[in-house]
């Protein structure tokens, strides 16, 4: 298997924190919208609907090797454990921006979750 490495999930040591929506997308302004928009793809795949989707599976978007042969569904463990170090989750994927504080982390999560 390519994609998630299932011994970082068992093994991720920092606890689920709770986050503000509101806080993620201002933190999602100044981190994530160089690469990403909400509603079209740009470098990065578009955000609406990411929370609860397979990973790799955003509409019209090219996915680098590892993203087109994972077998993860993004929720908050995996959203975690992908911002905080996609190279270490995810083998031969393309993005090199890391969000290395746990709360900053739970708030951008919180605002992705809100896309539906």
């Amino acid at each position: 298997m390519l994609g998630l490495l299932c011994h970082d999930l068992a093994s991720a040591q920092d606890k689920p924190r709770t986050g503000d929506a509101l806080a993620g997308q201002r933190l999602y302004q100044a981190y994530c919208t160089r690469c990403h928009a909400v509603d079209e793809n740009k470098i990065g795949p578009a955000h609406r609907g990411v929370y609860g989707r397979l990973a790799g599976s955003a509409p019209r978007y090219d996915y680098s090797t590892g993203l087109t042969y994972a077998d993860f569904v993004w929720n908050a463990r995996t959203l975690d454990l992908w911002l905080k170090d996609p190279s270490a989750m995810v083998p031969w994927q393309q993005m090199d921006f890391q969000v290395p504080d746990p709360q900053e982390r739970a708030h951008l999560i919180a605002y992705l979750k809100t896309l539906r």
